[in-house]
């Protein structure tokens, strides 16, 4: 997996001072979207343990409020198995933390159902994410008035109550 950017003190990508790890890879490819160089999963650096630590490191620091995940697309079955593995240290070691996460992907449709996003992993990263911001980035819907999304298709959803409940639970603002 590559990456396109870290970003330390992000306060546009989910509440609070948050670390924004912007993923390289996307086939979604909306008109529009702002990242359009990270498309390409061949774009930026390669992902290390260095990379790990230098994440885990700048989550450390007490204003900080949590772990943002865009791209690309983190939900692109090659993005997931590294992805993964991240996430899951981010709840061990640093449990206090939130973790958000940025897909073009729709939950009901593409990630809790048979779809090109699904992987062996998917369950297990969705497990993680407190706040998931679904649906692909639609221009002729853009809204520069929303909170923490670009387009009114998508949807800023209650990760933990949805899993808890079986049923999508949206976060209210």
């Amino acid at each position: 997996m590559n990456w396109a950017a870290i970003k330390k003190t992000d306060i546009a990508n989910g509440e609070g001072v948050r670390v924004s790890l912007f993923v390289s890879g996307c086939t979604h490819h909306c008109k529009g979207c702002f990242n359009s160089e990270a498309w390409s999963f061949d774009y930026g650096e390669k992902y290390t343990k260095e990379t790990e630590d230098e994440i885990i490191e700048a989550l450390r620091p007490s204003y900080i409020r949590g772990l943002t995940l865009l791209g690309g697309e983190p939900f692109e079955a090659a993005n997931q198995v590294e992805l993964v593995k991240l996430l899951g240290r981010v709840v061990t070691v640093l449990p206090e933390k939130d973790i958000w996460c940025y897909t073009g992907y729709t939950l009901e449709s593409d990630l809790l159902s048979s779809s090109r996003a699904r992987c062996p992993v998917t369950d297990e990263m969705l497990s993680y994410i407190d706040v998931l911001v679904d649906g692909e980035f639609v221009e002729s819907l853009r809204d520069i008035t929303l909170r923490f999304r670009g387009s009114a298709n998508q949807r800023i959803i209650d990760m933990k109550k949805t899993l808890q409940n079986g049923r999508t639970v949206l976060k209210a603002f």
